[in-house]
């Protein structure tokens, strides 16, 4: 069974129930989430070896936060346990036309503060077969983006393969720091995932036509960007999710991969929106999924499209979809009808 190992931040989500918004709400629903650990859980979904490396506080709230990790399946016996907070953030969602809302109370967390030393990568990546992040770890800080240089160079010298998710976030840092950092990184990238909008937020790639944030998708110009991508970093593989919004509610989803040889289209579905937060992990988890199941590349895509559009149908962050589910709705079962 293939390891893999993922390192990022794990968060506390806080969010209204419903569709209240904060300045309406009461209460707060608590779940948890950060990009790497739903992709973590995704793989250990799916009865995949996955360990997920992190810092959290050793107080009640941290254990709870592994716990979350543990209940799924995912290794956490290399978390390491020191610090005073753990990295909250608040979710609005949207309906329609009223988009949701992320505020991070995320500063200073345990894991951002987390020195280069503090963790054994030799140890941590003992009989590994792959290594993912994403844009969002070292946009927490210096501190961070040294501790996935430092990761990613390991896991180069073992020949492990890594993967990125690029998750652009405007609220961690700017473009230019984004650009600069995540160029130093993509070195060591064997596959990069992107959604439509992160090619152009962190190394100006930009489609020739069609708007994402007009709700635009031109899938040619997309295959453009995903060229860019694989011949500017020497990339095996390029994954872009696109997302046509409709509403908040109602967006089409589908996905492109490229190898340097062939583009590859995704199916492509509506979906009308439970919680969109962790899509794109799901994608990227599935995705890694196929490829270390050796899934010939279409089918790995169209898993892993639909795995995340299952996945925006549940309540919170993580991929609670079962390899059965995402298959049926490969072969088309896409009805919704009562399973009995």
């Amino acid at each position: 069974m293939p390891k893999v190992v993922t390192f990022g931040e794990l968060m506390l989500r806080l969010s209204p129930p419903g569709y209240l918004r904060f300045v309406q709400t009461d209460s707060f629903s608590a779940t948890f989430g950060g990009s790497e650990a739903n992709v973590a859980v995704t793989l250990a979904q799916f009865g995949l070896d996955v360990s997920f490396i992190t810092k959290l506080p050793s107080h009640e709230i941290g254990q709870l936060a592994v716990n979350s990790m543990r209940r799924y399946g995912v290794d956490t016996s290399h978390i390491l346990r020191d610090g005073s907070r753990i990295g909250v953030f608040y979710l609005e969602k949207g309906a329609s036309q009223r988009g949701s809302k992320v505020i991070y109370d995320r500063e200073n967390s345990a894991i951002a503060l987390a020195k280069a030393d503090e963790f054994n990568w030799e140890e941590i990546f003992m009989d590994a077969e792959w290594f993912h992040f994403s844009g969002i770890s070292p946009a927490l800080g210096d501190n961070m983006a040294n501790l996935c240089r430092i990761a990613c160079k390991k896991a180069n010298s073992l020949g492990i393969p890594i993967s990125c998710d690029l998750n652009y976030r405007k609220k961690l840092w700017t473009r230019e720091q984004a650009h600069k950092v995540m160029t130093e990184l993509m070195e060591y990238v064997d596959v990069c995932i992107a959604n439509e909008e992160d090619a152009e937020d962190v190394f100006g790639i930009k489609p020739k036509h069609g708007l994402a944030s007009a709700g635009v998708i031109d899938k040619e110009s997309y295959q453009e960007v995903a060229r860019m991508l694989v011949d500017r970093f020497g990339l095996k593989l390029a994954a872009i999710t696109l997302r046509r919004s409709f509403s908040a509610t109602h967006n089409q989803w589908s996905s492109i991969l490229y190898n340097g040889k062939e583009f590859i289209h995704s199916k492509s579905y509506d979906i009308h929106l439970v919680d969109r937060v962790g899509g794109g992990d799901s994608f990227s988890g599935a995705l890694l999924y196929g490829i270390l199941e050796k899934f010939e590349l279409s089918k790995a895509l169209d898993f892993a499209t639909a795995a995340s559009c299952l996945q925006q149908t549940i309540e919170g962050d993580f991929n609670l979809i079962s390899f059965d589910e995402v298959l049926s709705l490969v072969e088309g079962n896409t009805f919704g009808r009562v399973n009995r």
